[in-house]
């Protein structure tokens, strides 16, 4: 497991690190206001600690307040998480990964979705020749 591997969090943790991401930083003050159903401020304190010594999170001090943002840059966090997936449950399949998510969506992809989609699927088989 390395350092920052997003797989071994905790149902809390990985709401915590939603919310950082989607911000980019955010106090502990913010983490709650953002959080479904919040626990104590101690509680989110003492989660973004938790993170911080798992190599998650560093903060940087704003006065008397502490603004936590990822170690680990989102588009790289993303890369790793979809990883594990594939392996986890598509036999490293990239290919059974997307039918999937076609299954799933398809009737609510507009046309422009689905031509961007057409477009990387050609980019892709240009790329690997």
């Amino acid at each position: 497991m390395t350092k920052t591997d997003h797989s071994h969090l905790s149902r809390r943790e990985r709401q915590i690190m939603d919310i950082i991401y989607k911000e980019g930083a955010a106090t502990a003050a913010e983490v709650v206001a953002a959080l479904p159903d919040p626990p104590s401020y101690s509680a989110v304190r003492a989660t973004l600690r938790i993170l911080e010594d798992k190599g998650h999170l560093q903060h940087r001090e704003d006065g008397p307040r502490y603004v936590f943002h990822p170690t680990v840059p989102r588009d790289r966090a993303r890369r790793t998480a979809l990883k594990q997936v594939l392996g986890t449950f598509f036999d490293g399949s990239a290919e059974q990964a997307v039918a999937t998510l076609l299954d799933m969506s398809a009737s609510r992809m507009s046309e422009d979705e689905l031509e961007r989609l057409r477009t990387m699927i050609e980019r892709a088989r240009k790329e690997g020749r």
